[in-house]
């Protein structure tokens, strides 16, 4: 673990840019928490980029997700959100130099061409990477150019020699430039790639400090090397590791919702997210539960972990619990709502179910756990047989029906409720749990509530009496 970084001396610009082929992973939306947070505990900017090169995976409803998804997080950005595809022609006057200066060539080798290439230096045990065929140097003839053959753009990457970058979270990186082939910058049909785009992007929009996934290790060396060639000032560069799942694999969309967007429909509390995901490879102490202005007053790229994390849903669970049990009712009251009209319930006034929130809420974990039940408000209820059968017997079902006509006249609060209740009890010679279990399983459909006569007061009265008398 990384217990100090160097602090920064000029204005901070941090980035995301996920690329719009699907939803906003979780790991993306930890990488983007990072990179928010280290811009705002420095007073700078943060910008979003959508990084669409890849077209044909691309899509619109991507973006859209990804942007509501950084909405519904908090995650404001000064910039963006930034396309890449409306960048093409700032692409292409950068290659157009590169290629004026010899940082860069065309390359007309087919997909054949190079796929025999690999195929024979794998026969001669050799690491398989491009031979440089089509790089011009001194002396040097270069092959025809072929007829009806669109070329590539390579980037004349140093021959030898290291790149060497102090990583934000790993350290000292050192990787040989021999390890390392001519890599495509463009592609026949002139949209750059993803090593060379992020380049100019971070460059043009002054990019200082980079946090990405770990996975990004190997395109590094290409991209510094890149920047050199532009003679554009280096951002610092902070790998992070993978997010690993509970079976100890990378945490992925075949083992379980990755999706930041599949937690708002859960009933997730996106203050609980952005706390458990700052968790999930960074520490502050031996703090769990803090708010995001916490997190902004701490965080200042020490203490990120050099090992993976690992998803607990268990731990997100508990932590969620936690902001639902401390969230306002009114807000908690708007969740529930659209959670139960997406089940196909009737609810004709949000703010009414914010005391049922307050009631219920200790119990819940999530907003969905919460809409659960409160459903028994909104909807009729149909208790377990068996446990109906068991509780509601034929020496309960008198006292039940008293209780019914006692509760049509009183009061309509819970301490007139309570003594209707107890007066039922002294009537019949019962105890408590011989009456209030077969009450809130007609009443709400399981056995298990707060107290029986907070639960009740907040039904309309009529509700109460129907479902006592209508097993009656």
């Amino acid at each position: 673990m990384s217990n100090a970084v160097p602090q920064p001396t000029g204005v901070v610009r941090t980035r995301i840019a996920p690329s719009p082929t699907g939803y906003l992973h979780l790991g993306t939306a930890r990488t983007a928490l990072y990179s928010w947070a280290y811009a705002r505990h420095h007073g700078g900017q943060f910008v979003l980029r959508i990084e669409d090169t890849d077209v044909a995976r691309s899509t619109q409803e991507s973006v859209e997700q990804i942007l509501q998804s950084m909405h519904w997080l908090g995650l404001d950005y000064d910039e963006g959100p930034i396309y890449q595809m409306q960048r093409l022609d700032r692409y292409q006057q950068v290659i157009d130099q590169m290629l004026a200066n010899g940082t860069a060539y065309r390359c007309y080798a087919t997909p054949e061409e190079l796929d025999a290439m690999r195929e024979a230096q794998k026969a001669r045990g050799e690491k398989t990477g491009y031979d440089g065929r089509w790089r011009p140097a001194p002396g040097k003839v270069l092959p025809p150019i072929p007829e009806g053959v669109k070329p590539v753009v390579r980037f004349a990457n140093p021959l030898d020699g290291d790149v060497t970058w102090d990583d934000l979270v790993k350290g000292p990186i050192t990787i040989n430039n021999r390890e390392i082939d001519d890599l495509i910058i463009q592609r026949p049909d002139g949209v750059p790639t993803y090593n060379f785009a992020v380049v100019v992007d971070d460059w043009d929009m002054q990019i200082t400090h980079v946090f990405r996934g770990d996975e990004h290790i190997n395109n590094t060396p290409w991209q510094i090397n890149i920047y050199r060639a532009l003679g554009a000032a280096l951002p610092q560069f902070g790998h992070l590791p993978v997010i690993l799942g509970d079976d100890g694999t990378k945490l992925s969309k075949r083992r379980g919702a990755v999706a930041v967007s599949n937690y708002e429909e859960m009933g997730y509390l996106p203050e609980a997210m952005l706390n458990y995901l700052a968790r999930l490879g960074w520490s502050h102490g031996d703090e769990e539960l803090f708010t995001i202005e916490q997190m902004v007053s701490w965080f200042d790229g020490s203490h990120l972990n050099k090992s993976p994390a690992q998803w607990d849903a268990a731990k997100l669970a508990w932590v969620n619990a936690h902001y639902v049990k401390h969230a306002d009712d009114q807000r908690l009251s708007a969740l529930v709502a659209k959670h139960l009209r997406a089940k196909g319930h009737a609810v004709a006034d949000d703010a009414a179910l914010a005391p049922h929130c307050a009631l219920f809420k200790d119990r819940c974990a999530t907003t969905m756990e919460l809409a659960d039940w409160l459903s028994m408000y909104v909807t009729d209820v149909t208790p377990p047989a068996d446990e109906l059968a068991a509780k509601l017997t034929d020496a309960v079902k008198p006292a039940v029906a008293a209780l019914a006509e006692r509760l049509k006249g009183v009061a309509w609060e819970a301490p007139a409720i309570s003594q209707a209740i107890k007066d039922t009890l002294g009537e019949f010679g019962l105890k408590m749990p011989q009456l209030a279990i077969p009450v809130r399983l007609l009443v709400c459909g399981r056995s298990q509530t707060p107290s029986v006569d907070a639960a009740l007061v907040l039904f309309e009265r009529d509700v109460v009496v129907q479902r006592l008398q209508k097993n009656i």
